[in-house]
């Protein structure tokens, strides 16, 4: 599965561009998860150029970050699967992942 796509590259908004908003006024725009473990990305800015993202990763610990695009492709887990991308996500605002709601 591809994890980026043209379409969705251009729903992106650029990285700082959610800075001075709150949770309930940011879109996500791509939920990333490891389909054998636990591991969820919540995506809401993305930077083409460094093919970084920044959003909500629940995990280990629950906290805002930046992650690649890279380092989602390269992890290989159980039986070979890899990361993979929601595709039946919808619409959702990050205070939804915050809260555990989603």
């Amino acid at each position: 599965m591809k994890l980026m796509t043209k379409e969705l590259k251009a729903k992106f908004p650029k990285l700082y561009a959610n800075e001075n908003k709150k949770p309930e006024e940011i879109p996500i725009i791509c939920k990333f998860f490891d389909p054998v473990g636990s591991w969820t990305w919540y995506a809401t800015e993305y930077d083409p150029k460094d093919k970084l993202f920044f959003g909500f990763v629940r995990g280990a610990d629950n906290e805002f970050g930046y992650f690649s695009l890279e380092e989602l492709q390269s992890v290989k887990g159980i039986c070979g699967l890899g990361i993979e991308r929601d595709l039946h996500f919808g619409e959702h605002m990050l205070s939804e992942a915050i809260e555990k709601r989603i």
